[in-house]
């Protein structure tokens, strides 16, 4: 919105501090001070409301850890409606709302979300872990996804130099290869995203465990925004340009803002928990981003903490259906390790060490050429 107050009067020279609107990093930074600010500031409120309306609090699974049963019990979830309305006022406010790429990713960022309030409000209404039915939940994003590359494909901007970009996939240490799927492509942005979303919503079973690893994972993600949304940028370090994909920074600092206002009130031991519908949306939100940024298999390693969370639970699932037998004491990994004796605290930091260098690595692929 306010971006449009620069388009409108900074011309006219009368208001010349609007000429900082014009640039990116400048709104990143208030984008990501705005949603902080709206987090920690509906948080009391919020969750004192949330603990009056919810009674128990979040479902907890009775096969799980012991100790979450008595530690965990009546901690209200559904905290994702904070994360969003940071996240999403912060975008709104000091991104260009013409840009087609932001509208991509809140289309997913607020799709998923409404998926994971429908889901946390069935167990918490029903007192069960089971949510709404997997395989309609399962359609309804895959269904958000493929209308979000549909709009990126459509109506994204076609580089003169690769005109097949928008349908296409790059390589991470591969200078120039891209491989052109056509319109297939909608199936293949769609998987990112449904899977980048899952894999989040796995991870998010310890206090802060999933919050912190989403904003290092936004952060390396709108730093390859805004290079890959710059000419200059990406021809010298000889990544595909995509012009107007720089705005999508913008939201990445709001994702991380959000998430940093909500880690005061999720550190553990956490008042409140994201629930679904804060982990399908940032998990699809950081999807959508890796799609739009033509950045989509770098995912796999930036984001390499989900997808072994995510694995764990496809390996321990698919083992034991085969054999009878588990390979892990618990899925996902995080309480695998918990069963072997790591405190959750231990666990936790770990995780987040692992989420940095991964994330440090998946950056280095940009220079690696």
């Amino acid at each position: 919105m306010f971006y449009w107050l620069y388009e409108q009067y900074a011309a006219s020279g009368y208001v010349p501090i609007l000429n900082l609107l014009k640039y990116q990093t400048f709104r990143t930074g208030l984008a990501l001070f705005t949603a902080q600010f709206v987090v920690v500031a509906m948080g009391s409120r919020f969750i004192r409301w949330m603990q009056a309306k919810q009674g128990k609090g979040q479902p907890i699974r009775a096969d799980g850890i012991q100790r979450h049963i008595v530690e965990k019990a009546g901690t209200p979830t559904m905290g994702g409606v904070m994360i969003l309305a940071g996240l999403l006022i912060g975008t709104l406010l000091w991104s260009d709302l013409s840009n087609v790429y932001v509208w991509a990713v809140v289309i997913v960022t607020a799709g998923y979300g409404v998926l994971g309030f429908m889901d946390d409000y069935a167990k918490v209404t029903k007192q069960t872990t089971a949510g709404i039915s997997g395989r309609w939940r399962l359609f309804l994003e895959t269904a958000i996804a493929v209308a979000a590359v549909a709009l990126i494909i459509v109506f994204g901007t076609k580089p003169p130099e690769a005109p097949e970009l928008l349908t296409s996939v790059s390589f991470p240490f591969v200078k120039q290869a891209l491989l052109d799927f056509g319109w297939f492509y909608l199936a293949f942005g769609a998987f990112i995203i449904v899977g980048a979303a899952n894999a989040v919503n796995f991870t998010d079973g310890l206090d802060g465990l999933a919050t912190v690893p989403v904003m290092i994972a936004a952060a390396a993600y709108g730093l390859i925004a805004y290079l890959v949304g710059n000419y200059v940028f990406s021809n010298y370090l000889q990544l595909h340009f995509v012009p107007g994909v720089g705005e999508i920074a913008v939201f990445c600092g709001a994702m991380i803002g959000a998430g940093l206002g909500f880690l005061w009130y999720n550190a553990p031991p956490a008042k409140i928990f994201m629930g679904d519908t804060g982990a399908l949306a940032l998990g699809g939100g950081v999807g959508a981003v890796a799609v739009a940024t033509r950045h989509e298999i770098v995912l796999g390693i930036i984001g390499g903490l989900f997808v072994a969370e995510l694995l764990s639970v496809v390996i321990q699932v698919a083992w034991f259906k085969r054999t009878g037998r588990r390979i892990f004491l618990m899925a996902p990994i995080h309480h695998h390790f918990e069963k072997l004796g790591w405190s959750e605290s231990t666990v936790v930091v770990r995780f987040w060490i692992v989420a940095i260098m991964l994330a440090l690595l998946g950056l280095a692929t940009l220079k690696l050429r």
